[in-house]
């Protein structure tokens, strides 16, 4: 591979390929069933084959396609789990691997973007990539002054195939909705689309990390690497590494998936009150856990800018919701948009919706299983639930979009850990107004 696959038809025709290969499949696997195969054990088949075409396809592709991938991962917790271990470990891998970018071409990228005595600035450069990700790489090398650093190259044409990408998803997004139950896909993939712009300039990552660094610096629960230098397409970052959450998401000890959980829940919580920006890419394969304990996060493309914290009407919506008043938080909801004045739908309605962001608040500790987020998704997404009509009711204005993407995609990865979180403590420390008893209203803020 010497680049991103550029030319539209042929990536398209590759995106093409995977609703059609699993439809495929599916007539295949009901002709198999019609002759007295064993229909367990062709559907186990099926999901199999899909979920290798899934990543074989996104991985290679790259670009929108990979982060579409990557952000589906989180929610591979939702899939019925006598089919969910084909699709854990494909979107496992595409995580962290994908086919790399041959040393020639990382070559040409460096000198572009640091000039063509770029090696003067490294005693060492390794020339195999250390991690393959969406739109880049990262080589581990040796900074001019002895440090261990992280070197991330873009991919040549990583912009041209994101927007390519991310346009074609979103044609086909009634088509890969059963990829993801229980959530939207179509505006899922509008909302990378707007993000994937600013990922794209690695100098905005720069100064986003930058900021976490500063804050989080000398924290006793967070690490995030230092910035050593920063270009549009390519940038320098201390090397720090850990246990990736993936690996401990396969085998760690129940104490150390409840360990990483509430570190994970801590950072997520804690940011937009501490720094008014929120880590917006929630993926395993962005944390790790280092050995003292701390949380490692990685890749700040994607950030949200949350200059008040995160948004005080879903905090009061949330608290009205805990309180159980329904009569106050169906005002609410009509006020911010999130139900319009003409809708059919009652405030016990809207108030069973919330459920899965009020469930792990009602309790001093919650465990997260992947029982419970798949029991969300079905409650949510099957046709025959009366909460898949109030879903198809409700509307969720623009302005929330990311922070509630985000927020879902934390709850996947503490479902993926099957972690116990005293998640009310964390989240009452750094939102009190969640828990407070007082009238106060949300609108105006």
């Amino acid at each position: 591979m010497t680049d991103i696959p550029r030319r539209t038809v042929s990536r398209t025709a590759k995106l093409a390929g995977l609703p059609l290969g699993v439809a495929g499949r599916a007539a295949a696997g009901w002709g198999r069933r019609l002759v007295g195969g064993d229909a367990d054990q062709i559907s186990a088949q099926l999901m199999a084959k899909s979920a290798e075409q899934l990543f074989a396809v996104l991985g290679e592709l790259k670009g929108g396609a990979m982060k579409f991938g990557q952000a589906l991962s989180v929610f591979e917790a939702a899939v019925p789990e006598e089919f969910a271990e084909p699709y854990r470990e494909a979107l496992t891998k595409l995580q962290s691997a994908a086919p790399p970018m041959p040393f020639g071409e990382v070559q040409r990228m460096l000198s572009e973007q640091f000039g063509r005595n770029w090696p003067s600035r490294f005693q060492d450069f390794d020339e195999t990539p250390a991690a393959a990700a969406s739109i880049g790489q990262v080589h581990r090398a040796v900074w001019h002054d002895g440090r261990d650093v992280a070197v991330k190259v873009q991919y040549p044409g990583a912009e041209e195939a994101v927007l390519s990408d991310l346009r074609q998803l979103s044609r086909m997004s009634r088509l890969l909705q059963p990829l993801a139950p229980g959530m939207e896909i179509k505006p899922l993939i509008e909302e990378m689309r707007e993000r994937m712009v600013e990922e794209l300039d690695y100098r905005d990552e720069a100064d986003n990390q930058r900021r976490f660094a500063a804050e989080f610096d000398g924290d006793d629960k967070v690490r995030v690497p230092k910035v050593v230098a920063s270009a549009p397409r390519a940038m320098v970052t201390e090397w720090v590494t850990g246990t990736p959450m993936s690996s401990i998401i396969r085998g760690g000890t129940q104490e150390r998936r409840d360990e990483a959980g509430v570190l994970l829940a801590e950072f997520h919580y804690s940011a937009p009150a501490r720094l008014g920006l929120l880590h917006a890419d929630p993926h395993p394969g962005n944390f790790q856990v280092v050995d003292d304990g701390r949380l490692l996060v990685l890749d700040f493309g994607a950030v949200a800018r949350l200059p008040e914290g995160l948004p005080r009407p879903l905090t009061i919506m949330t608290r009205y919701a805990l309180q159980r008043r329904p009569a106050d938080l169906m005002e609410l909801m009509v006020e911010e948009g999130f139900v319009r004045a003409d809708t059919a739908v009652t405030a016990e309605e809207a108030m069973a919706y919330l459920s899965p962001f009020t469930d792990p608040l009602g309790t001093p500790t919650f465990r997260f299983s992947r029982e419970w987020l798949r029991s969300q998704a079905e409650r949510v997404g099957d046709l025959r639930s009366p909460e898949f009509d109030t879903g198809r009711l409700l509307n969720l204005p623009p302005q929330y979009l990311l922070v509630h993407r985000v927020t879902l995609g934390t709850l996947g990865i503490l479902c993926q850990l099957g972690a116990e979180v005293p998640l009310r403590g964390i989240v009452s420390h750094w939102q009190p107004e969640l828990f407070a008893d007082d009238d106060t209203p949300a609108a105006g803020s």
